[in-house]
């Protein structure tokens, strides 16, 4: 048991850690479209499978696609808030936008759900919610202040904390619920206040507009985990979900940089 809380905390301290860098020294962008890359649902559906069992993370996968939605939803509240109150921003933005969160969870919790209206429904609110965002202009961080030791722990300790929550109180509300809040943003969340707290809400904000993009990678990984976590287990699932994923981002890149350059796909 001890093993399992210690890798939970080991994976939750690299991928915030790690983002939270590439925020700083490459750009927001980036590291908002690696967001929307399986990181923190990834996490949770896996450690379903591995202490609840495969078929518990293959159903809890299908609702993850609509939660989505959801947190899709967090991020939009989290930007519309933090764009009209300046004082107390981060704290206001954030109780909004958790609050937010479980009105729309609770929402999408009456939909009867098959795996062809739980790849639909995100997918359109992927598309809506880039439109919303398109107005964000994207911001690199100039001034990047001096990391240590001290810095990467409390960045570190946010997604801990929550993706250890999430995870215990799986088995408690069932699959339904356990899928909708492994949706929930737990590398999202920790990364937009550690970036709110240091920086501007400007570059919270470039982080927000670019999540959407990434969103359809999380579809498929959540998707083929539905499918093949059964079948074939969760070490093997995880890999070939993760390969799926990453085949999307490759793709969408490709479609992306010849549709900004207008050369037909056909040429």
């Amino acid at each position: 048991m001890l093993n399992l809380f210690l890798i939970k905390l080991f994976v939750a301290v690299g991928v915030v850690v790690g983002l939270s860098i590439i925020a700083e020294h490459v750009s927001p962008k980036v590291a908002g479209i690696l967001l929307g890359y399986p990181t923190g649902s990834a996490i949770t559906l896996f450690f379903f499978g591995l202490e609840l069992s495969p078929q518990f993370a293959a159903n809890s996968a299908v609702y993850n696609m609509m939660g989505l939605v959801a947190m899709q939803s967090f991020i939009y509240f989290y930007y519309k808030t933090s764009s009209y109150f300046k004082k107390f921003n981060i704290l206001l933005s954030s109780v909004i936008s958790i609050i937010g969160y479980f009105i729309v969870i609770w929402l999408l919790h009456f939909i009867k759900l098959n795996k062809f209206i739980a790849v639909i429904i995100p997918i359109l609110s992927m598309i809506l919610f880039i439109y919303l965002f398109k107005e964000i202009k994207n911001v690199k961080i100039k001034n990047k202040i001096k990391l240590n030791y001290v810095v990467l722990f409390i960045r570190a300790l946010f997604a801990a904390v929550i993706i250890l929550i999430v995870i215990g109180s799986a088995k408690l509300v069932g699959s339904t619920w356990a899928g909708l809040f492994s949706a929930f943003p737990t590398t999202l969340f920790p990364l937009i206040l550690i970036v709110h707290f240091t920086y501007d809400t400007k570059h919270v904000h470039t982080i927000i507009k670019n999540v959407p993009i990434g969103i359809g990678s999380l579809i498929f990984y959540s998707l083929t985990i539905s499918i093949v976590y059964p079948l074939l287990g969760i070490y093997i699932g995880t890999i070939i979900s993760f390969i799926v994923a990453t085949a999307y981002m490759f793709i969408f890149k490709f479609v992306q940089n010849r549709f900004k350059k207008n050369v037909p796909l056909s040429s």
